[in-house]
């Protein structure tokens, strides 16, 4: 069962291309002293860890091998199949023949990816769509290529057999795409060096330029690289990380003691492990002058010699056989000499002219949308400032109107009327005339009386003279408040009012004289008789 296991992860690297580097590696570290060689320990705990891809579907891609391997059909199919039918896509029909559990898992795992992808996509669209940038549809489209977007509920034949192609294009790829990567990162890192010379003046720049080239040397000063997969660097690892005579250097024995997983392949990653000792010679990442990106771009160009002058078959594995026969190879006795980075520029003067072009394009756009966004905000803000200015009118109309409205609410200020009030002596000089309890036929008042009570009579008549010219006034006063009456009628009653009391004092006062015994009249001279009548009954 675990050689079955060791097979099903070496097909589907070859496959899928890389997949024992995802599943299978588990290395050991090449400082490490062996004398021996130790059997892999069998474990059936679970699919090995898996390393990833460097593909945006990565977790996908293992998690989809994980379940398939757990069934025992699509296992032995795999096993009985060779390269060319999976690449055709033969084992992608032994789909059909899966469980029921597997198949709901996958289903599963399917309608996960769905969703990860539209997500990743509408935030993508998002993105770009709000910076005015074009969206490129055929890019985002390229996301659904490794499945069937177009059912994304059930994993079908067409999603597995999508998936094998898509994994194997991608990473057979991926190689490429990392040496791009580090070209753009060296003319990226010259062109920064060249724009930080520009602000020096002459002497800051000579000692600069002095300081660089020295860094140069001192890096390139380092002992010699043996040609990678050589005889000369392979005896070198037997003996200073193994710990062996390189006089007994063996071949078998050199595989067998470097398959870390023991699958019976040299994986990519495995291959890389052998050229540690190669990169120690040229870069220390406590040198100021060592950049441990390029050293991880030297590993890369090792391996890739390897891979090609001994991956006779390109399934991007080595075999023992594959080993054993270019260990017989001149070119395994007698390499050439190794060319190092530094004597191999990542790019040419054409390329770096391209690059510092679109640099200057790029940062072009960028001002012009710096412009844009400024004149927004001053847009912005001025419509900001307008309406703050509205605000603040709307804000004085409203108090405008609370105020108008305040004062209509109010009490109507109060009317005075001109003229002496009305004297209430009248009812103190009935008082005087006459006693309480006094009866009109036996009185008879003496002649003193008689000529105060005509005093009292001259007087009055001077006071119902001068109320005669305040009721004339009154008129006129009546006639100007009329159109007020709406408004003034708590003071047209309190008038009347007035009036009344004055009429009712006026006939007191009349009934009063009327009411003097009759000796009065007769005891009296007639034209004092008359006269005083003639007051009494004044209007």
């Amino acid at each position: 069962m675990f050689r079955v296991k060791m097979c099903w992860s070496r097909v589907l690297l070859t496959g899928w291309v890389l997949l024992v580097q995802l599943q299978c590696l588990q290395a050991v570290p090449i400082g490490i002293d062996k004398t021996k060689i130790k059997e892999p320990e069998k474990t059936t705990d679970g699919p090995p860890v898996s390393t990833d891809t460097g593909l945006h579907y990565d977790r996908y891609l293992r998690e989809v091998i994980d379940f398939l391997e757990k069934d025992q059909h699509f296992r032995e199919k795999l096993h009985n199949t060779d390269m060319e039918d999976i690449k055709q896509g033969k084992l992608a029909k032994e789909l059909d023949f899966v469980s029921h559990h597997v198949r709901t898992k996958l289903d599963e795992l399917k309608r996960q990816e769905v969703n990860r992808l539209r997500t990743l996509i509408k935030a993508k669209q998002d993105l770009e769509g709000g910076n005015d940038i074009a969206v490129d549809h055929q890019a985002l489209l390229k996301q659904f290529e490794h499945l069937n977007h177009m059912n994304p509920h059930t994993f079908e034949v067409e999603d597995l057999d999508r998936l094998i192609k898509s994994a194997t294009k991608d990473l057979e790829n991926y190689d490429k795409e990392r040496h791009e990567d580090f070209k753009k990162y060296e003319m990226m890192k010259e062109h920064d060096r060249q724009e930080h010379l520009k602000t020096l003046d002459e002497g800051e720049r000579k000692k600069e330029e002095e300081h660089y080239e020295e860094m140069r040397k001192k890096h390139a000063d380092h002992p010699k690289v043996n040609h990678p997969g050589s005889q000369n660097q392979l005896k070198e690892v037997w003996e200073e990380a193994d710990g062996l005579d390189p006089d007994d250097f063996d071949p078998k024995t050199f595989f067998n003691l470097h398959d870390t997983n023991g699958d019976g392949f040299f994986d990519e990653q495995e291959l890389e492990a052998l050229f540690t000792k190669e990169l120690e010679k040229i870069y220390d990442p406590t040198n100021e002058e060592d950049d441990m990106v390029e050293m991880e771009e030297e590993r890369l160009r090792m391996r890739e010699h390897v891979m090609n002058e001994v991956d006779s078959n390109k399934d991007r594995l080595v075999s023992m056989d594959e080993f054993l026969v270019a260990t017989k190879k001149k070119e395994f006795l007698e390499p050439d000499s190794w060319e190092t980075l530094e004597q191999n520029q990542a790019y040419t003067d054409e390329e770096m002219k391209e690059f510092e072009e679109h640099l200057a394009q790029q940062e072009q756009d960028l001002s012009q949308r710096a412009d844009d966004l400024q004149k927004q905000r001053d847009e912005l803000q001025r419509q900001q400032e307008q309406l703050n200015a509205q605000k603040i009118e709307l804000q004085q109309a409203v108090e405008h109107m609370e105020r108008l409205k305040s004062q209509n609410a109010a009490p109507p200020p109060e009317v005075h009327i001109e003229g002496n009030p009305i004297s209430e002596m009248h009812a103190v000089d009935n008082q005087q005339h006459i006693a309480p309890g006094a009866h009109h036929d036996t009185y008879q008042p003496p002649q003193d009386d008689y000529q105060g009570l005509r005093t009292q009579e001259e007087h009055h008549a001077p006071q119902e003279e001068h109320h005669a010219p305040q009721e004339e006034h009154h008129a006129p006063q009546e006639e100007h408040h009329a159109p007020q009456e709406e408004h003034h009628a708590p003071q047209e009653e309190h008038h009347a009012q007035q009036e009344e009391h004055h009429a009712q004092q006026e006939e007191q006062h009349v009934q009063q004289h009327q009411d003097l015994p009759e000796q009065i009249h007769h005891n009296a001279q007639p034209g004092h008789h008359e006269v005083a009548h003639d007051q009494i009954i004044l209007p």
